[in-house]
């Protein structure tokens, strides 16, 4: 099954907490502390695999996690870093941000990528000591690894894609021109997913072409196959719309050929825009000379280059393939889509972000500020709880209560911790 789309959430390992320990040793009086510090923790890594070609493998697991980091113990022994986690990805793939929709790295222009940062481990408590305090109780607690759910898109990495209604010959095309083997079969929709071929010519140089299987009239709106494969146009640097001219499926090539170019004005403006040779196919078995000759005239008239040609016997499909490698050379290089994703800050909130509520004498404080305070306090310590105190204090937490209306001995409450107010 071919997979182009798929949704992931990637979790960063957490890191270690800080160790709080004292140096214990046989006629060594007052050690002091030698508490190590947390092992960062692992990594997200998204890896190219040239191996890969669709997304399958992220249809059914959906949750990437790297490993956490060890906590620090004694005798200043820091902990084990986590182990960073690789996921492996088809070249092409455009990773974007999930709620915002935000480009956050394009696997076509990188081999590797970092996606989610693992926290740093926290500090043993050997790095609190002062000469004030030469035996502090508490240690940092480790930070949390970066977590985001991004939406994983493949865009084929093709120079050249063929477009066009079904059974106008783009898969006879491609197993013609390059060693590609796509199922061909006289019915509609025969290809059920986009096929690579590399074009070799004889001057050693090559390029990608691609066939995108049937676009037909709405596919830009989800009639059809086209709009799931509208996307793997896009990076397209030349287009090579394929065109029946032989009058065999009743169709006017002239009305096929702007609807075709209709959906991808409506799909993406800029696929309107880009470069396009025109292959009258099936000239070969044209049933009314008058509408091949109508077509040839109205394409000339529209500017576009135009080559009659016949995938099934081989007729002028050198010159198409020739003139496409002379195209190519004109043009840039394949589309990279730039990166507009913003990280979002690794400690959020802040002491005005907190939120107060009253129930009776009961103030409950509640804030991602304040959560990740506590988590570096050892509430069992004095000195530690007086530490928290003034933070609390000097950040203005207080103020704002008094001006609540708190009373001395209302009972403050945060999270799992309650104690009395005194001014």
């Amino acid at each position: 099954m071919f997979v182009d789309k798929a949704v992931i959430v990637v979790k960063a390992g957490k890191g270690g907490n800080g160790a709080v320990s004292f140096h214990r040793e046989k006629y060594v009086a007052a050690g002091g502390p030698d508490g190590g510090d947390g092992g960062r923790g692992g990594n997200v890594i998204l890896k190219v695999d040239t191996n890969m070609s669709t997304l399958m493998d992220f249809r059914y697991k959906r949750k990437y996690a790297a490993d956490n980091g060890a906590d620090g113990s004694s005798k200043n022994k820091a902990g084990k870093d986590g182990k960073d986690l690789t996921i492996r990805v088809p070249p092409g793939t455009v990773v974007r941000e999930k709620e915002s929709g935000a480009v956050v790295v394009d696997m076509s222009s990188t081999d590797t990528f970092r996606i989610a940062r693992g926290g740093n481990g926290g500090w043993g408590n050997k790095h609190f000591a002062t000469p004030t305090r030469q035996a502090p109780r508490f240690a940092k607690g480790g930070l949390s690894g970066e977590e985001l759910e991004v939406e994983l898109e493949l865009k084929l990495l093709a120079d050249v894609g063929l477009i066009g209604y079904p059974n106008v010959g783009k898969s006879t095309i491609l197993s013609v021109v390059s060693k590609a083997h796509p199922k061909i079969a006289d019915y509609h929709f025969t290809t059920l997913f986009p096929n690579l071929g590399v074009v070799y010519l004889g001057d050693g140089h090559s390029f990608i072409m691609a066939d995108i299987p049937g676009i037909i009239e709405g596919a830009s709106e989800g009639t059809g196959l086209g709009h799931d494969f509208l996307r793997h146009i896009d990076r397209c640097r030349l287009i090579i719309h394929v065109v029946d001219v032989s009058g065999s499926e009743g169709r006017d090539p002239i009305t096929d050929f702007i609807t075709i170019n209709e959906e991808l004005q409506k799909y993406n403006p800029e696929l309107a825009e880009r470069p396009q040779i025109v292959a009258a196919n099936k000239c070969d078995i044209a049933q009314d000379e008058e509408l091949t000759e109508g077509f040839v005239k109205y394409i000339k008239e529209q500017g576009y280059e135009l080559f009659m040609i016949s995938a099934a016997t081989n007729t002028g499909v050198k010159e198409l393939v020739n003139a496409t490698s002379e195209k190519l050379g004109e043009l840039p290089p394949i589309t990279v889509f730039e990166a507009d994703y913003v990280p979002k800050p690794r400690i959020k909130g802040t002491p005005e972000d907190l939120i107060i509520e009253r129930f009776d004498d009961v103030w409950t404080i509640e804030g991602e500020w304040i959560e990740r305070l506590m988590q570096n306090v050892n509430f069992e310590d004095f000195e530690s709880r007086m530490y928290f105190d003034r933070v609390l204090r000097n950040a203005g937490v207080y103020k704002r209560l008094e001006e609540l209306g708190i009373e001395d001995e209302d009972t403050i409450s945060i999270y799992n911790l309650e104690f009395e107010y005194n001014q």
